[in-house]
């Protein structure tokens, strides 16, 4: 017994047809394929399924119950099949070897992002090199700034020192004057 199904909706890029080998295959049907198409600008699933009525049966009732989980199905439809359909076998094969090289392409297109990022890592880090160098100058010349001020205030300190002591001095030598010039007779 030999079948066609066509499967429209979102049924492309979901993992469809690995969903329907797997279970062909639990079932041990013979013949089987399954391909992505457009109908009418939507996209379609197509599957030639043959092998014993109970198997066939089985795998349509599988099918109109179960998705993949990111698939949206808006149709079903079974129609008797009278070509030949592929041994499940030889489909196995070239879906593997279709699907390795998807991984493989999408996996070199991860590669070149990678290696983007890596360069804008590098450029990020050289950047982040010279922002810590800059830094560590700025805090060497604040450094060399504390001291200079410590260097200032130290001598200030020392100049009010000896202002201090010239003004005591000073106001010792007014107060010897003023005495003298009161025992001379002379009122300040």
């Amino acid at each position: 017994m030999a079948l066609k199904i066509t499967i429209t909706g979102k049924v492309h890029g979901v993992g469809y047809r690995a969903f329907l080998l797997e279970e062909a295959d639990s079932l041990l049907i013979p013949n089987f394929e399954a391909r992505n198409v457009k109908i009418n600008g939507k996209e379609a699933l197509i599957v030639l399924i043959d092998g014993d009525k109970e198997q066939i049966e089985s795998f349509v009732r599988f099918l109109k119950e179960n998705k993949p989980e990111n698939a949206v199905v808006e149709e079903i439809r079974v129609e008797e099949y009278r070509g030949t359909v592929r041994d499940i076998e030889r489909f196995r094969a070239g879906f593997t070897s279709t699907q390795l090289s998807k991984i493989i392409q999408v996996g070199l297109v991860m590669v070149e992002k990678q290696d983007l990022m890596l360069k804008k890592q590098d450029e990020m880090l050289r950047k982040q090199d010279e922002t810590i160098a800059a830094v560590k100058e700025v805090k060497k010349a604040v450094e060399e700034v504390k001291e200079g001020v410590k260097e200032v205030s130290s001598k200030i300190d020392r100049t009010n020192e000896l202002l201090e002591k010239r003004f005591q001095r000073l106001e010792e030598e007014v107060e010897k004057i003023k005495k003298a010039l009161l025992k001379a007779g002379i009122e300040v």
